[in-house]
């Protein structure tokens, strides 16, 4: 299924129930979703359609979250830019990219880069009030886009990972049945938008009527302002790269977020001491390490931590499905204890590089266990 057409039946079934807080503002599930439609049917008369990639630089707010909502209605594909980079990345994701509708606030379009063509659509200033508030029908297969991260991985220029609307809704279907949020519970999205980590932070809470909670712009630095946020907004469910977790541990007040149920680690090794420390400081909360590339739909396997006194934390075994391989250079498994390359199949992978086909085809490869045409994707 389209994620956001999981959105649309919450704001059939609770209209009325806060979707999304920023600061001292926050949108209903019905307003959330009537503003998003009306953006979306506005994309569409600029052309945005499946598979039309469309670039968004805005910070952290509601009209970031209407943006992304209203490209996927529309049927498009967003392409995260963050205002932070410097101008020279986004220039270049852009021309990479071949974006020519990019989504913006007005206050950041001086910092932007000017590319001939390319047209922007300011979200805090958009005339929208003459368009319908109802659900478009754009008809999405599983495997038109849902959006475009550009990683640099190890080597090379960034490049852009064109992830499939199957893969998001696998991995987010397999997160709540793991996790299991419910409508009381509270997600704060502090991820930067252009790492992966926060798609599901926007839309795993909306797809299942829980509430999301924007942090401020930078935030995701502070410890003692995401304190403050997890105690105001009895955030229950949040992220953290372990050298962040590190700094939040360290902070003297963080035995007084009582209301936290669930710490997701990942995007770095989590060290088993910090490991540990967590676990004993925030005891009512359960801590997950989870694994993945931009290539596979956020994390690929997952692994519930907890004090076993051994060295290091695993990443744990293969998310619903998905499929991990450690081979040698020709494809063949290595034994157990053999240093190998991990190898990624099943339902998470993206369709490729946008716009690179001949790296696509040296990293996404034919699955020699697979009799029916599946791919592996070499990490």
């Amino acid at each position: 299924q389209a994620v956001h057409r999981l959105i649309e039946a919450q704001a059939r079934r609770r209209p009325d129930a806060v979707a999304v807080v920023s600061g001292g503002q926050q949108l209903s599930y019905a307003v959330l979703n009537a503003r998003a439609n009306q953006l979306a049917r506005h994309l569409a008369t600029l052309g945005v359609g499946p598979d039309v990639v469309v670039g968004i630089a805005a910070e952290r707010s509601l009209e970031m979250v209407v943006g992304l909502l209203a490209v996927m209605k529309a049927g498009g594909a967003y392409l995260p830019m963050d205002p932070e980079l410097p101008a020279e990345r986004l220039a270049y994701m852009l021309a990479d990219s071949g974006v020519d509708l990019l989504l913006t606030q007005s206050r950041l379009r001086a910092r932007l880069p000017d590319l001939a063509g390319q047209r922007v659509v300011a979200l805090d200033t958009v005339a929208l009030d003459d368009e319908p508030m109802g659900d478009l029908d754009v008809a999405l297969q599983g495997e038109h886009l849902a959006y475009v991260i550009y990683t640099s991985g190890s080597t090379g220029r960034p490049k852009g990972a064109a992830n499939r609307h199957a893969a998001l809704f696998n991995r987010l279907a397999w997160m709540q049945q793991a996790y299991a949020l419910r409508p009381d519970d509270v997600v704060l999205q502090k991820t930067p938008f252009s790492f992966d980590v926060s798609v599901w932070e926007f839309f795993w809470p909306l797809m299942v009527g829980a509430r999301l909670v924007m942090a401020p712009p930078g935030a995701h630095r502070d410890p003692g302002t995401l304190i403050e946020l997890i105690r105001s907004q009895a955030v229950t469910t949040l992220h953290f790269v372990p050298s962040m977790l590190q700094a939040f541990m360290a902070h003297d007040e963080v035995a007084s977020c009582t209301s936290l149920r669930r710490v997701v680690c990942s995007g770095e090794a989590l060290p088993a001491d910090l490991q540990d420390r967590a676990l004993r400081a925030l005891p009512w909360s359960g801590l997950f390490n989870l694994y993945g590339p931009t290539e596979a739909a956020i994390d690929v396997t997952h692994w519930t931590c907890r004090l076993d006194g051994h060295a290091s934390v695993p990443i744990g075994a293969p998310i619903s499905d998905t499929r991990t391989w450690v081979l040698d250079a020709d494809l063949n498994p290595v034994a157990p204890g053999v240093p190998g390359e991990l190898y990624l199949g099943g339902e998470g992978l993206a369709r490729g590089y946008l716009n690179r086909a001949g790296l696509t085809a040296e990293r996404f490869v034919a699955d020699p266990f697979d009799g029916e045409g599946g791919r592996l994707y070499r990490t």
